[in-house]
C-alpha cells in the first residue's frame, strides 16, 4: 500500500514511477490525500493519470471525516432504526444544518490555503460527503459501490448555484483580528505577513436537493477558521407539531431536533419535549436524550485515519470516494467559484472568535430559521 500524502501535482508522476519500478502490481493499493484537483478539469486529469497505472478498485481517495465513528453511525441511525427512516423526508424534516467550525488559523499552511480557500478546502470534499450521507437513499447493501452509487445520486440532484443566484445562496468571509483559543488572534491578512488576498476563510451556503425525498428542504452548510468553537455537527431539524393542546402557561412546544456531533465529544442528542417534573401543573421542557460515545462505550474511539488506513489495508472501499463522486462534486462547486469571480462577490470581514460574518446569519434568518447554537 502506497500512501501519497503529497501535493496532488505529484500523484501522476509517483504512480508512473511505481509502475516503472515494478511496484504497481495487481495486489497494490494507492491511498491519495486531498485535494484532488482545484477544479473539475484538474481533478479529471489527476484521476486519469492515476487510472493509467492503477485500476479503480486499487485507489483509495481518503477523507478523514468519513472515518469518524459518528459519521458511520449516521447510517446505523437511519437504516437500523424504524424510528427515523420513515420521518427522514420533506414531510417531516424542516431543514438540515451542517457545521464544520475551526478555532485555528493558517497554522503554517498559508502557501496552500491562500490558493485554495474554504470552498475548495472543506466544502467540495468533507461537507458534501456529510451532506450525501445525510440525504442519500438506503443502499441495497453496505457494499462499497452500493453506498457510493447512492451518494453520487445526491450530488447529481443538487440544484445548481451560479451567477444568477450565488449572491443570495452563498456567503464568503475572511477573519479579522480578535480573540481565539483563549488569547489574541491575528487577522488573516496579518498571518499572510502583509499580503493582500480576497481568499475566503469562511463559507456559508444554502443547498437544495431536487428529488422526491428532499424537495423543498434546505441544507444550510457553514465552515470557517477562527470561529467561536471547534465543532463539527449535523443538525436535523424536524417540523413543529401542527397544533399544541397545551395552554400558554405550559410554554412553547419546540420542534424536535436530532444533533449528530462529529467532534469533539462524539455523540448523538435527540431533543424532545417533556413535562417538567414536579407539582404546579403542566410545564413543558425541551431536553436532550444524550448518548455520548465515550460515556456509553467506555473506550477510546480510534483516530479516523487509523480506521481508514486499516480499511485500505483490508481493501474495504465503502468509506473512500470513488472517481465519479469526486468529479461530480467539482461539477457542482465549479460554477460557484466562477460566479464569485464573475460577480466579484467580496469576502465579508468577521472578528476572530465569533461565528462568522453577519451575512451568514442573514442567509438562514431570511428563511425564518436560525443557526443551531454550537457551544
Amino acid at each position: 500500500m502506497f500512501y501519497l500524502a503529497v501535493g496532488p501535482a505529484l500523484f501522476g508522476d509517483i504512480a508512473g514511477h511505481l509502475k516503472a519500478a515494478g511496484l504497481a502490481t495487481a495486489q497494490s493499493r494507492l491511498v491519495v490525500e486531498k485535494p484532488i484537483g482545484r477544479d473539475l478539469a484538474s481533478a479529471c486529469a489527476l484521476n486519469k493519470a492515476i487510472a493509467s497505472v492503477f485500476d479503480e478498485h486499487q485507489v483509495f481517495r481518503i477523507d478523514h471525516y468519513l472515518g469518524k465513528e459518528t459519521v458511520q453511525n449516521l447510517m446505523a441511525l437511519r437504516f437500523a432504526n424504524a424510528l427515523y427512516e420513515p420521518l427522514w423526508n420533506s414531510a417531516h424534516v424542516d431543514h438540515v444544518q451542517i457545521t464544520v467550525a475551526e478555532t485555528v488559523g493558517l497554522e503554517g499552511r498559508a502557501g496552500y490555503y491562500d490558493k485554495a480557500g474554504a470552498l475548495r478546502d472543506m466544502v467540495q470534499n468533507h461537507m458534501l460527503q456529510l451532506l450525501c450521507l445525510t440525504a442519500m437513499e438506503p443502499p441495497a447493501s453496505l457494499d462499497a459501490d452500493a453506498v457510493r452509487d447512492e451518494k453520487l445520486k445526491v450530488l447529481r440532484a443538487l440544484k445548481p448555484v451560479d451567477a444568477a443566484n450565488a449572491s443570495r445562496l452563498t456567503v464568503r468571509g475572511q477573519y479579522r483580528a480578535g480573540a481565539a483559543n483563549g488569547g489574541p488572534a491575528k487577522g488573516y491578512l496579518e498571518e499572510l505577513e502583509g499580503g493582500v488576498s480576497d481568499t475566503e476563510t469562511f463559507v456559508a451556503l444554502k443547498a437544495e436537493i431536487e428529488n422526491w425525498r428532499w424537495a423543498g428542504v434546505p441544507f444550510y452548510l457553514r465552515t470557517g477558521k477562527r470561529l467561536a468553537a471547534r465543532v463539527s455537527e449535523i443538525v436535523v431539524q424536524f417540523k413543529p407539531i401542527p397544533h399544541s393542546i397545551f395552554g400558554e402557561q405550559a410554554g412553547r412546544c419546540v420542534a424536535n431536533q436530532l444533533v449528530i456531533r462529529l467532534q469533539p465529544d462524539e455523540g448523538v442528542k435527540q431533543w424532545i419535549m417533556i413535562k417538567d417534573p414536579g407539582p404546579g401543573g403542566m410545564r413543558l421542557r425541551h431536553v436532550p436524550l444524550d448518548m455520548s460515545f465515550a460515556e456509553s462505550f467506555g473506550i477510546r474511539n480510534p483516530d479516523a485515519y487509523e480506521r481508514l488506513l486499516m480499511d485500505a489495508v483490508r481493501g474495504y472501499q465503502t468509506l473512500f470516494m470513488r472517481r465519479d463522486e469526486v468529479e461530480q462534486a467539482w461539477a457542482w462547486v465549479d460554477p460557484i467559484l466562477a460566479a464569485w469571480a464573475e460577480t466579484h462577490q467580496e469576502t465579508q470581514g468577521y472578528t476572530a472568535g465569533t461565528w462568522g460574518p453577519s451575512g451568514s446569519i442573514a442567509l438562514i434568518e431570511r428563511d425564518g430559521r436560525t443557526w443551531h447554537e454550537s457551544l
